[in-house]
Parts: structure tokens; sequence; C-alpha cells
């Protein structure tokens, strides 16, 4: 897995233009379509129970967001979820927010539970609370103090959990049962955009409706948008988050498989 092997997965994405559906937070929506829209995805978002299942049946990819919760919408996700099952459709999970409540936690572990997932992209507190690692706190749906070391949670929630686990922060590390990879790409004005990492889960959806392999997939995705977020803070960091939103949108837009290969950093961990 490299650059080049990301580059090429991007350039499927665009030429194929993959249908994703997101049932994801109402804080997100608006900006989770148009960064899909103009990475060349696209996006569909349907909530209700009553189309759910029938919506993630035709989709490349289901994506799951739990960043603004209801019983009905943890309802229509795990419908959503099964008919994906069902029908080969690859289900990613973004579990916002794990362990700031108990109700959020039981949901995202509901959803595991109930659903098989190809992928589950969070930062490193809510990973570790999905699985039950306790020294790792949450604030709000922020990483908190505490912690340790990414690669080895990374490698004990893949085991546990049966899926791609992608945990993003200043580097991100990607991991299956069998490898971990590291990405160095992206931008600390991310932080600073809410909604960044719910696209990103959303982008990752998009790599994983052309490429069956999830970790090829999700290592692709995360290193294109942090490809994506460089190239937008060099025109914009020195005027802020706003700018720098509207840009990023411009750069996924514009984003090259030459521009990918100059870029990407990818590395693959060793024992």
């Amino acid at each position: 897995m490299d650059a080049q092997t990301a580059a090429k997965h991007l350039v499927t994405v665009k030429q194929t233009s993959p249908l994703v559906h997101s049932i994801t937070n109402n804080v997100v929506t608006n900006f989770t379509a148009n960064g899909l829209l103009a990475l060349g995805a696209s996006p569909v978002m349907a909530y209700a129970k009553e189309e759910a299942a029938d919506m993630a049946k035709i989709a490349g990819a289901l994506v799951l967001n739990i960043g603004t919760l209801s019983k009905e919408s943890v309802e229509a996700m795990i419908l959503a979820g099964k008919s994906a099952n069902e029908h080969g459709v690859p289900v990613i999970l973004d579990p916002v927010g794990a362990g700031a409540t108990p109700f959020r936690t039981k949901s995202a572990r509901d959803i595991i539970n109930e659903v098989r997932l190809s992928a589950i992209r969070g930062n490193a507190a809510e990973i570790a609370n999905t699985v039950g690692v306790e020294n790792w706190m949450i604030k709000g749906v922020d990483a908190g103090e505490g912690g340790g070391d990414t690669i080895e949670l990374a490698k004990t929630a893949a085991q546990e959990l049966n899926a791609v686990i992608a945990i993003t922060g200043e580097i991100d590390t990607i991991a299956d049962t069998s490898n971990v990879y590291t990405v160095r790409n992206g931008h600390r004005l991310l932080t600073k955009v809410t909604g960044a990492g719910c696209l990103l889960t959303s982008i990752i959806g998009a790599f994983c409706a052309v490429e069956k392999d999830t970790l090829k997939a999700a290592v692709s995705a995360i290193a294109s948008y942090g490809a994506a977020a460089e190239l937008a803070a060099r025109h914009t960091s020195h005027q802020g988050p706003g700018s720098f939103q509207i840009e990023l949108l411009n750069q996924l837009y514009s984003l090259s498989e030459k521009k990918i290969i100059e870029l990407a950093s990818i590395e693959r961990v060793t024992d």
C-alpha cells in the first residue's frame, strides 16, 4: 500500500461517482454532502426508517454517524446496516462521542452488535470507549485527556471488532487484523471545522465503494483527505477556519493523481 495505490483509488472514485448513503448528524449534513460532491462521489441522506433499508441496498457504501442521537435514528441505522449486509454493501461507523454518555456508548455498541461493519473511524477516545478501554477520556464529542499507544489500540480494536479501525489525529493509524499503517497528512485547521472528521468518514465510504480491500480503501481515503487539507491550508491558513473550510472543498474537487503521489505520506508499521 503506497501513494500510487491511493492515487489510483482517488481516480476511480472521481470516475465512477459511487453513491454514498450517509445517515449522519444534523450538524454536518450539508458539509458532508458538499464534500462528497466535491470529491466526485454522489451523496444521499435517507434517515427515515421507512426507506433507510431500501436506500442502503442500492448504495455503494453506507455510513452510520451517531453525532446527534435519537432512539429512532439508531433504529434506522440498524435497519439500513442489516440491509447493506444482505446486499454486500460495505458499512462504515463513526461512533461520535462514544464514552461521553451511557446512551451514546450503548448506541455505538448496539450498532456493532447488530451490523457487520467494514470499518470504524473515530478519534482515539471514541475507539477506546467503543471497545471498553478505559484509559482514554472524551470531552463532549472530542478527545480529552489521557491516552496511550494508538497503534496498540487500533490493533486491539481491529481484533476485537473484526473490522478495519481508523484512529485519526495528529498521526492517523489504520489497522485490520493483520496490518497497520500510519498516515502523516492533514493540517491542524481540520480541528477547527465542525464536521471535518464526519466528512472524512463518508469519504472513507466513497473509497470503500470502489475498493474491496477495506484497509487499502481507508488508507487511501485518509491520505487523500489529508493531502487536500494541506493544500487548502497553503492558501488559507493565514485567514482562519472559515476560509479553510471552503478551500477544503475546492481542493477535494481539484485533487489529482499527481498531487496524491507527491503529498501522500503512508507508512506500513512493522513489529
